[in-house]
């Protein structure tokens, strides 16, 4: 067998082989990747320390054999007195890592994993600036298109001024006709007033119908704030924890089942989740960082300071005194969903906002339409007898039938 042929057979056999190995390696890595997320991902990460302290490097820190013994028993080695194992152990205030009875060769997947992970760039957070706070979108005001309109509209009538002064002009010059006197701006106003009185008097109706329209609607939407969306001292997205993250609204607002008031949670509530997530896909580390400055917490050691300060959130929904409304009333008893008043917050709502205008008269149309759920609820047990005898079985039952318009529900 010549040469060429020898060399031709052994640089098949390793690029059979490296391809091999590298398929084994990232297979090793992506079953790694699941049982790092099973068994590892609640207390501790890659690059940033947790419950427990960051992965990244420990391949360097402590050899294979010795990482086979702690993952199995961590108790076991800091039982025999290693320096190293009693050195971590103190360091993150003597938590124990639980056996998870792993075979080696899951552990060695997990080590491949961490390997991986800690080799990959940082990268920012998608649609986040280099400081890590989302860009703010700026949207141009609709005067400025009105502006614009105007303008195109003067430079219009500008031009086809001129031209039709230019054919005056050279008609008059063809047929002998004498120039006429030059007229002031005020008398050329006057002239074209006299000689455009139809189109004057349509202009004027319209802005007299439009300002009658435009003060109308102005005078009935006092009070009334639809579609506001204040800026708030953290930039929290509903659309990312009630949506994404499927977070229940009752978890973060336990009051719209007990009371008159849903209730905005404390930061204590973030802190069950944000003491171990610290990086959101969104905003990066800013803002879940306002939290950690609220309540003076130390993410690195995991303690509390002595100066907690409140956060100021700025009020969204303010019903009038003269309004009585109760959460618990309508969400336990009537069994409304809160995207019936606060709209689809799990879908689209980035910053908080007030999606319903919560006027009398949609809340008027509401309890006119709406059908009181009396099937199975112990509420109404008694009371549903009653009027399913007064009215019969087929009929609609609304909250209005029940005396849902009376002005003593929402008005004593």
């Amino acid at each position: 067998m010549s040469n060429r042929y020898i060399t031709r057979y052994f640089t098949f056999l390793v690029t059979v082989f490296s391809l091999a190995l590298f398929s084994f390696t990232v297979a090793n890595a992506q079953d790694g990747e699941a049982l790092f997320k099973n068994n590892c991902a609640s207390c501790h990460a890659v690059k940033e320390k947790m419950v427990g302290p960051a992965l990244k490097g420990i391949a360097q820190r402590r050899p294979e054999e010795w990482l086979l013994k702690w993952i199995k028993n961590s108790q076991s080695v800091v039982k025999s007195g290693d320096e190293y194992a009693v050195k971590i152990f103190n360091e993150n205030n003597k938590v124990a890592m639980p056996s998870f009875g792993l075979k080696d060769e899951e552990i060695k997947a997990i080590l491949a994993y961490v390997k991986a992970e800690e080799e990959k760039p940082e990268t920012p957070v998608a649609g986040t600036t280099p400081g890590g706070t989302a860009p703010v979108e700026e949207q141009q005001p609709i005067w400025m298109y009105l502006l614009i309109a105007i303008a195109i509209l003067w430079l219009l009538s500008s031009v086809l001024g001129k031209v039709q002064h230019t054919l005056a002009r050279t008609v008059r010059h063809k047929e002998g006709l004498p120039e006429p006197a030059p007229m002031t701006r005020k008398e050329s106003t006057i002239f074209w007033l006299r000689n455009n009185k139809k189109l004057v008097a349509v202009i004027l109706i319209f802005l007299t119908l439009y300002g009658s329209v435009k003060g109308w609607y102005s005078l009935m939407s006092i009070g009334i704030s639809q579609g506001y969306t204040p800026e708030q001292p953290i930039a929290y997205s509903h659309k990312l924890h009630a949506g994404t993250m499927q977070i229940p609204c009752i978890y973060c607002h336990s009051g719209a089942e007990r009371g008159k008031v849903a209730g905005v949670p404390s930061a204590n509530v973030c802190m069950n989740c944000h003491k171990y997530v610290r990086k959101g896909p969104e905003t990066g580390t800013a803002e879940i960082a306002k939290i950690y400055k609220a309540l003076d917490y130390d993410p690195d050691k995991g303690t509390y300071g002595p100066n907690p300060k409140p956060i100021q959130w700025v009020r969204v929904h303010n019903l009038p005194d003269l309004a009585y409304f109760n959460h618990a009333q309508h969400v336990v008893v009537g069994k409304v969903a809160c995207q019936t008043c606060h709209g689809p917050v799990q879908d689209s709502m980035t910053v908080a906002g007030q999606y319903s205008p919560l006027t009398m008269g949609w809340c008027i149309n509401c309890h006119r339409t709406t059908k009181v759920k009396m099937e199975g609820n112990a509420y109404y047990n008694d009371f549903h007898k009653q009027l399913l005898a007064k009215y019969g079985a087929d009929s609609l039952l609304t909250v209005q039938t029940i005396g849902g318009l009376e002005c003593a529900r929402c008005h004593y």
